[in-house]
């Protein structure tokens, strides 16, 4: 087998479940865990299936990842209590929302709903005392961003108002924009999602193309896609992340077949 490229691995089709495909390379297996960026993702708390990582204590459900151990990856994590991470850098960054539990580094503790993002070329040990289960996406930053972001969205002087729901905003960068979304009741989404979007359900039901999605609820959401977003009879908050899938799609588009 010949050396894939890196545009060959967007290229696997996988599953809609959250199945994982290895692909031999040679140093290594790749494995591909919904990796085709054209389509639409949908991994409800049903089909979780959580996995032990190399680490003791730690387990993780892996939401979509190409590469090894060391990968690009978007996947919850789950820490024991007592739990820790050796020491280790993020050549491509990380991003983190603390779920539940409290979350630690070196820098500081992090209790449930706050924001983190180390930059590339950042390192650190994490660990937890109590316990603690994490949203990471991991090795999806460019080369430049150079910014370390913590923000408690449960501070509400870090909302506002914005076109009928509330909404906390995390990180902006050139197309890239990420944001906690709070909408009441049976309430429309009103912004657009042709551009690709990421979304992760915290709280209340999100009925996306009139299929209802529970907290813990992952969903990505291809560049053209565009289903309408609404809440559920208790209301919806949900993690929003958009501008970021248009690189993605571009690599695939350039795939070759895989000899």
């Amino acid at each position: 087998m010949a050396a894939a490229t890196k545009s060959q691995w967007y290229c696997d089709r996988l599953p809609e479940s959250p199945g994982a495909a290895p692909l031999p390379m040679p140093g290594g297996t790749i494995m591909l865990v919904n990796a085709d960026f054209t389509r639409r993702v949908n991994v409800t708390p049903d089909q979780h299936r959580w996995v032990t990582s190399p680490q003791g204590g730690v387990e993780r459900v892996m939401l979509d990842r190409i590469g090894a151990e060391q990968a690009r990856a978007t996947s919850l994590v789950r820490y024991a209590a007592s739990s820790h991470f050796p020491a280790h850098r993020h050549p491509g960054g990380e991003e983190i929302l603390v779920l539940s539990g409290i979350f630690s580094d070196e820098g500081g503790d992090y209790p449930s709903g706050w924001y983190i993002r180390n930059p590339p070329g950042s390192s650190h040990q994490p660990f937890s005392h109590e316990g603690a289960t994490i949203f990471v996406k991991l090795r999806q930053m460019s080369p430049d961003d150079d910014s370390q972001v913590r923000i408690d969205t449960g501070d509400s002087t870090n909302w506002h108002r914005q076109e009928g729901r509330d909404v906390c905003p995390l990180f902006s960068r050139g197309t890239e924009r990420v944001s906690l979304q709070r909408l009441a009741p049976n309430a429309a989404f009103p912004d657009e999602t042709a551009g690709g979007a990421e979304l992760l359900v915290l709280k209340g039901e999100l009925v996306i193309g009139g299929q209802g999605h529970p907290p813990d609820s992952w969903i990505r959401l291809p560049v053209g896609d565009q289903p309408r977003l609404i809440a559920g009879p208790e209301g919806a908050t949900f993690y929003l992340k958009t501008g970021h899938l248009s690189r993605i799609t571009a690599e695939a588009s350039e795939c070759a077949p895989r000899v």
